[in-house]
């Protein structure tokens, strides 16, 4: 079977905080490290009460500093809201301090609201339109011959690998164009998700980092030792994606029985389209779900998201996943 990696929101649960949402990321990091995950990923979001990782790099250093093997990285940085010059700088400090196990994964929406892009960056002229020439800017800052008279420092001469993420079919034409690997949001956008990698390995044009091809897409994944826990754990998903989509985000719910019997048709028709992305049940019903996407999509790799409100029940989800790779 592919590789497998994580991607983690560091999701504050109800009656919980951001300290204990950083510790619970660091523990699921070490996890994947010891199950032998590829890499571990956070994901830029602002103004969400249910997601504690904004300060993306930040966080990362923590996690670098408990972790040895395993590839840490932003899934991604959303590069509208900053400078290239300010995240060459970042993730050259956190490849100088944790050398060859850094990723950067830039997207060009804003993971938040227009009210909070405005607070992030002042005023918005520094807008998605501009996302290519952004991402060539800042990986020349990272190359070892910038053309540019201002150094990244560090980040000069670190060459930090870069990913194109997306969730439409303007990231695979740039990330084929650029000749990058891509991840595609399929755990929540997963309407365009054929079409993506269609353009993408198609278009696709070698480059220094990368000779061929490497597709990576987001896939919700619950796993319990039946099928009726699984189902109930990924029910405080359910509740939140809903909640986030009504225009009422919230901090990640307990589960609750029967989520599904209690929302109506327009809720039930939403998670119906997002769980065609999603494995949930117990090893065995996993695997098959797996194997399956797998198969429909040829990924080339796996990046798991797995919003379970319990802590220790999402490591054993973890580790369930884990022991299938064994058994493909």
């Amino acid at each position: 079977m592919i590789p497998f990696s994580i991607l983690d929101l560091s999701p504050i649960t109800e009656g919980s905080d951001a300290a204990q949402s950083f510790r619970n990321s660091l523990s699921l990091a070490q996890h994947g490290e010891k199950l032998g995950y590829r890499r571990y990923w956070l994901a830029e979001h602002h103004g969400m009460p249910g997601i504690a990782s904004a300060a993306t790099a930040v966080l990362l250093a923590y996690v670098g500093a408990g972790t040895s093997t395993i590839r840490i990285g932003a899934g991604g940085v959303m590069l509208p809201n900053h400078s290239p010059l300010v995240i060459a700088e970042q993730f050259g400090t956190l490849e100088s301090l944790y050398p060859g196990r850094i990723d950067l994964g830039l997207g060009r929406a804003p993971g938040s609201d227009q009210r909070t892009a405005r607070a992030l960056r002042r005023n918005l002229e520094s807008d998605a339109d501009q996302f290519p020439q952004d991402v060539v800017e800042l990986m020349d800052f990272m190359s070892k011959a910038p053309q540019q008279p201002v150094r990244a420092v560090p980040g000069a001469g670190l060459e930090v690998p870069v990913w194109i993420l997306g969730s439409s079919t303007f990231g695979a034409q740039l990330a084929a164009h650029l000749g990058l690997p891509y991840a595609f949001a399929s755990h929540f956008a997963p309407q365009q998700l054929m079409q993506a990698i269609q353009i993408y390995r198609e278009s696709f044009k070698p480059s220094a980092q990368l000779q061929k091809p490497h597709v990576m897409l987001g896939f919700n994944v619950f796993v319990a030792d039946t099928d009726e826990e699984a189902e109930f754990r990924a029910t405080s998903w359910q509740q939140a994606f809903v909640n986030l989509r009504s225009g009422r985000p919230g901090r990640l719910p307990p589960p609750v029985e029967g989520y599904r019997q209690k929302v109506g048709p327009a809720e039930n028709a939403l998670l119906d389209s997002v769980l065609s992305c999603s494995a949930v049940g117990s090893p065995a019903r996993v695997r098959e779900g797996v194997q399956a996407f797998i198969e429909r999509t040829g990924a080339d790799e796996l990046m798991i998201t797995s919003q379970v409100f319990d802590h220790a029940a999402r490591l054993r989800s973890y580790e369930l996943l884990a022991g299938l790779r064994g058994q493909a």
